[in-house]
């Protein structure tokens, strides 16, 4: 396990693992050639920005001055500017300090920080333990409609062009698993649980924080292009944010000749 997609990367560049899922901030470090995708595993809505009223925040305006943690390099951070972005804020309007998801939960519950940006399940046990002292201003959810927040499986360029059948039996049975899940989501969020060794209510509560995509879903999404769009639209957020310079041509770090293969056999 992880806290973030940039530490698998770092890890799968010093050939600890050989492959990893990453959530949407992690993409940019794919753009910048430093993992290749090879398959698509779901569309994120699960990031948000919670804040604690009794530090007097009620709106995305109040966090003007404010003390928040979130994680570099991941979708939180993202979803924390794309929030900002709405009261005309950026992140020069507050402190933002560096945190893990684990960490952000102690430090809102503790009332060491004002907000935060992370994701669930840590946004589920964060609400519960606050209750009523916690608001939420805004998630990935409430921009669905121009920004897609992919999370992928990846691979190093080095493992990809040597382990290409692999890769593809991979995604292969991957489609499968996603048909279940997306058929069975609380059994496999009780099955996650007992994995990661977490509380089973914490991980159901998560169930709908994600588009559970399907084979047959990703079939028709490759063969019409939707798969490359929505990698397309993930830059333009990093554009925007000024994370990435300018766009590169999305076939430059997705393989879409493993997805492709993959869903010839599905």
């Amino acid at each position: 396990q992880f806290q973030g997609g940039p530490a698998e990367i770092a890890a799968m560049a010093s050939g600890d693992i050989d492959i990893a899922q990453i959530g949407h901030g992690a993409h940019a470090l794919c753009i910048e050639g430093q993992a290749k995708i090879f398959a698509l595993d779901l569309l994120g809505v699960s990031d948000e920005v919670l804040a604690n009223t009794e530090r007097g925040i009620e709106t995305v305006a109040d966090l003007k001055g404010k003390t928040i943690a979130s994680t570099a390099g991941t979708s939180a951070e993202i979803v924390l500017d794309l929030v900002l972005g709405t009261a005309g804020l950026t992140t020069d309007d507050v402190t933002v300090v560096e945190m893990d998801a684990n960490g952000c939960v102690s430090a809102m519950i503790s009332g060491q920080i004002d907000a935060c940006a992370t994701w669930a399940p840590s946004t589920t046990t964060i609400k519960e333990q606050m209750g009523d002292k916690c608001v939420s201003l805004g998630s990935n959810g409430d921009f669905v409609d121009t920004v897609t927040f992919p999370g992928s499986f990846v691979a190093t360029e080095k493992y990809a062009s040597e382990h290409e059948d692999i890769l593809v039996r991979f995604t292969q049975a991957l489609m499968k698993a996603q048909d279940y899940r997306a058929a069975n989501i609380e059994q496999v969020c009780k099955w996650l649980a007992k994995e990661i060794e977490a509380d089973p209510e914490t991980i159901l509560a998560t169930k709908d924080s994600g588009e559970w995509l399907t084979g047959e879903f990703l079939v028709g999404a490759l063969a019409d292009g939707t798969i490359e769009q929505y990698y397309d639209s993930q830059q333009q957020v990093f554009v925007d944010s000024g994370r990435i310079p300018e766009k590169v041509p999305v076939s430059d770090y997705v393989l879409f000749d493993v997805m492709q293969k993959a869903a010839d056999a599905y």
